[in-house]
């Protein structure tokens, strides 16, 4: 039967009713705050944002944030306060805002006069308190509709105050909490950027009196081989050091905002430290060699800047400004030119520098030589062997790259699995979203990377397929799935492999890690059913909540790998709600350390570790995990 297209059918929305029925259109993902790509910490970013833009601006040099209990956030600022009349057009009606004055706000982030609205329109209690010169207005909102306002008279300082409650219904963040170590990592980068401003965290003082160098300073895990090379100049700020890992750790930054994805003003910064050691040593250096081990950070203030996405996570713009038809400078060429400048200013004052750096692209081009060497070899014989079609179930989004329109929505949803044995991926494969998920197939348990030498692993065939997989041999820019998904089956055998392969990136790609690529699969541990109804359970705990709530004669069954779940029930643990956990390291972890720790030999402290953990299957039946 069709159904009638009438003029009934068209509907009219507020921007507020728009916002909660789209409200990935606005923040990007919802999720519950496990992860720090998760609405709740946009909304947070959102207004932090603004008082950002006030210290920016001259005023206020102090900002006060509480999060209570993990779900309401208060924030206080004390800069100019919301103009009083405009008090509630200015956090309910889109596209209304101060900063499509460049005279009252330049260099903010935000500007497309959305965010406090989604704030607004995604929170069940918000309120909104501005002062100005002795008065106040207010306003309170539940769920984006306007429910009491007013002014009065006042002897508070100047600024605004905003109070919201993220929106706890199962459509949008469900039982959320906020982790506070995002939020602590939030509040710390603001301060780095804001040399002066003093953000307060539920009573603990956040102040950076040195910038970017403190930033890069406290985030260290092992020691540099040269003190960290800090140059400032108008709108710009860079820190840059080399460290023995692999890979490269650089911070970037745009007008405050923490750019996670990179964007345009890092790939200038990268290509301006390959091209400005390359041109002061005068040697045919290749950037990937300049690069290997760096440790930095770049922050850079243009006007109105523009985002890959409303979560303005990567910068796109390619000018510094542009206004009205008129561009200013590329920023390409500004980053270049000012690294190329300063660093070699720097560079030339400081001799005992120079070798310290040479020699260590010296180090990684000797390795790197070698290694691609290796690698080759083995790549070909894998082709010839037609080993890559057995291993990689590719999705459709990856069937023709250069033709292929890749949307932000697509790149967000792009998805690998990497999973062992033929039964698990067979599974997944049969029953997985072929546009967007792909499927890679481990045989046995891959080699312990932190034991063997680099060598070794390059001869490694099935890293050598993954890597091609992943599509990051040349640089971790052309990384082809968004979401890295380890899915191993839930026994002693799998967790191994899990840490084997969390191993591996760890040591050799831990900026797939540092940017939130990686995920652990969580599959249900337990089927619990009566002749109604199905619950799969994740832990012990749930399991004998499921078995309280159906009573009667329950069936229970324990799975221990995933090729045991049928692929019409394995159907829904993969789809838009499925159980993630993010593979998490902090700045300041040691990768050395940690790897030593947990992938070293088997010492006495790792001995004790155990034992002082070990948990029986009866004790693990009272602990929520």
């Amino acid at each position: 039967m069709i159904e009638n297209y009438t003029e009934e059918n068209i509907r009219t929305l507020s921007g507020v009713q728009h916002i909660r029925m789209r409200p990935g259109m606005y923040i990007g993902r919802l999720g519950n705050g496990s992860n720090q790509s998760d609405g709740i910490y946009v909304l947070l970013k959102e207004i932090i944002d603004n008082c950002i833009d006030e210290f920016s601006m001259g005023y206020g040099k102090n900002v006060t944030i509480d999060i209570i209990d993990g779900r309401k956030v208060s924030v206080r600022d004390y800069g100019r306060g919301i103009p009083l009349g405009k008090v509630v057009d200015a956090v309910s009606i889109l596209n209304t805002g101060g900063k499509f004055d460049d005279k009252a706000f330049k260099k903010s982030v935000g500007l497309n006069g959305v965010g406090s609205k989604a704030v607004n329109a995604l929170s069940q209690e918000f309120y909104v308190r501005s002062c100005r010169d002795g008065q106040c207005a207010w306003a309170r909102f539940i769920k984006g509709e306007l429910s009491g306002q007013g002014q009065e008279p006042t002897k508070e300082k100047n600024g605004t105050l905003v109070e919201f409650y993220p929106d706890s219904d199962p459509a949008i963040f469900g039982d959320f909490l906020y982790n506070m170590d995002y939020v602590e990592s939030m509040v710390k980068n603001y301060s780095y950027l804001k040399k002066g401003l003093t953000l307060t965290l539920n009573g603990i003082p956040y102040k950076s009196e040195n910038g970017l160098l403190d930033l890069v300073n406290e985030s260290l895990g092992e020691e540099p081989l040269y003190s960290p090379i800090h140059l400032e100049g108008e709108d710009i700020e860079i820190v840059l050091t080399h460290g023995r890992a692999y890979g490269e750790n650089i911070t970037s930054f745009v007008n405050g905002q923490n750019t996670r994805d990179g964007g345009t003003h890092l790939a200038a910064y990268r290509e301006a430290i390959g091209k400005t050691l390359k041109d002061f040593f005068k040697k045919n250096y290749l950037p990937e060699d300049c690069r290997q081990g760096v440790v930095g950070a770049i922050s850079i203030q243009i006007q109105e800047p523009k985002f890959e996405s409303q979560t303005k996570i990567k910068l796109g713009s390619t000018y510094l400004w542009e206004k009205n038809g008129d561009i200013g400078p590329t920023i390409r060429g500004f980053i270049n030119d000012f690294v190329a400048r300063e660093l070699e200013k720097y560079l030339l004052k400081h001799p005992d520098v120079c070798p310290v750096i040479e020699q260590k692209i010296k180090d990684s081009q000797e390795e790197r030589v070698q290694i691609q060497g290796i690698q080759k070899k083995t790549r070909e014989k894998n082709k010839k062997a037609n080993v890559y079609n057995k291993k990689l179930r590719d999705c459709r989004y990856h069937y023709n790259d250069k033709v292929t329109e890749k949307t932000a929505e697509d790149i967000e949803k792009s998805s690998i699995f990497i999973t062992e044995g033929d039964s698990a991926s067979g599974t997944i494969t049969k029953v997985r979203n072929a546009n967007n998920q792909a499927v890679f197939s481990l045989r046995g348990k891959p080699i312990n990377c932190f034991k063997e030498s680099h060598k070794k692993v390059a001869e490694n065939e099935e890293l050598n397929l993954l890597i091609s997989a992943l599509g990051v041999e040349d640089d971790l820019q052309d990384l082809r799935y968004n979401n890295i998904i380890v899915a191993t089956d839930a026994d002693n055998d799998g967790m191994h492999i899990r840490m084997l392969v969390v191993t591996f990136f760890m040591k050799y790609y831990p900026d797939l890690i540092r940017r939130g690529h990686v995920y652990i699969l969580q599959t249900p541990l337990f089927r619990v059913r009566d002749k109604k109804e199905t619950c799969y359970c994740y832990s012990p705990q749930e399991k004998e909540k499921a078995v309280e709530r159906l009573k009667g004669s329950v069936q229970i069954t324990r799975f221990k790998g995933l090729g045991e779940i049928d692929p019409g029930e394995f159907v829904d643990f993969i789809g838009e709600n499925m159980r993630l956990d993010q593979v998490k390291l902090a700045d300041e972890e040691s990768i050395s350390d940690i790897m030593t720790f947990y992938m070293g030999d088997n010492t006495i402290d790792r001995q004790n570790f155990i034992r002082e953990n070990l948990r029986s299957e009866e004790e693990l039946e009272d602990i929520d995990i």
